[in-house]
């Protein structure tokens, strides 16, 4: 068995990690790390079996992989005390506040022989999946849209809503780190990049409202938004090529499931009925989704193999960052 040791119990590791973990065959979630009484009361009643523990317990454990699922300012202090123990870790993204950051722990980690890599659940998405089948359909890619709209119109007593630089909050973090992985995976590098960020709900401190726009190494054009305030939500993906698009709306129900006690290991997990379009104006098929599949990423990991380069995950945080220069001064910025 795989020991496992989870740094967190929020909707990162609540929601996702511990489910995901307990469900997969191998391994064996043996510590939770949360000091919120109310949090460590929800992990003994779902977890039993785990102990609940300090950090600093966490890290004397006899452990085989350690899960970062904390607030985002302590994503690098952790990541780094487990390659520092030859554990293999996993990080919740965004991997860290900076690329320099996220490129000296994958340094650390490879010269150590430490197996490293980054929590992006959302290339196991249902929706982004279909994309994935079906972008050979559509011909010459010329124009990628992708939107992860909200609308929570009061702010959240959060981390992720503090303006302090050390806790990369704000959604170009938080979703953005979604959304630009998964242009990069589908489309590679980028060489442009110009972005508006604006701070649009009442005392808010940081981004809840961007747009990013990306020139990819191969000419063709991504266009992300990330809103918490959108109370008209745009299609999920749109993607336009010279024989075809394809068109799809909602949003992927398996952080809904995890949430609400369902588990990978039920029957129909990850299905739905939703479909999208493909076709040119009026002349469309209809694609159901393929099934949503998070429980991939662990399943991966427990069978020796690297689920997610976290190289590319550096690269996502240079574009992140080229993304607040150009908010910042106004200008298309090259990598």
């Amino acid at each position: 068995m795989t020991r496992v040791g989870l740094l967190g119990y929020g909707i990162a590791g609540r929601v996702f990690h511990a489910p995901l973990i307990s469900s997969t065959e191998g391994m064996d979630l043996v510590a939770i790390v949360t000091a919120n009484p109310e949090r460590q009361a929800q992990a003994r009643a779902a977890y039993p079996d785990a102990k609940i523990v300090t950090a600093d317990e966490l890290f004397e454990m006899d452990l085989d992989l350690i899960v970062v699922g904390t607030p985002n300012r302590t994503h690098v202090e952790y990541a780094r005390k487990a390659i520092d123990k030859g554990v293999a870790v996993v990080v919740d993204k965004p991997f860290a506040p900076t690329s320099t950051e996220a490129e000296e722990l994958v340094a650390s980690a490879q010269a150590k022989g430490v197996p490293l890599t980054v929590f992006q659940n959302r290339r196991w998405d249902s929706d982004f999946l279909t994309v994935r089948k079906i972008i050979g359909q559509l011909g010459d890619i010329r124009r990628f849209e992708s939107r992860y709209e909200r609308w929570v119109p009061e702010i959240w007593d959060n981390w992720r809503e503090f303006g302090s630089p050390e806790e990369a909050g704000g959604l170009l973090y938080d979703l953005g780190a979604h959304l630009v992985d998964q242009a990069l995976q589908l489309f590679g590098p980028v060489k442009h990049v110009y972005a508006e960020l604006d701070l649009r709900r009442p005392g808010v401190q940081v981004d809840d409202d961007v747009f990013v726009a990306l020139t990819h190494e191969n000419g063709v054009r991504s266009h992300l938004w990330a809103n918490a305030h959108a109370a008209h939500h745009g299609p999920r993906f749109r993607v336009l090529g010279s024989e075809g698009a394809f068109v799809i709306s909602g949003m992927d129900e398996q952080e809904d499931a995890l949430d609400a006690g369902r588990r990978p290991t039920d029957p129909n997990w990850g299905y739905e009925t939703r479909t999208g379009q493909l076709g040119i104006l009026g002349d469309t098929v209809e694609v159901p989704v393929e099934l949503g599949a998070y429980e991939t990423f662990y399943a991966e990991l427990q069978a020796g193999r690297i689920p997610v380069d976290p190289v590319g995950s550096v690269h996502a945080l240079e574009v992140i960052e080229a993304a607040f220069t150009s908010a910042r001064e106004n200008r298309v910025v090259e990598l």
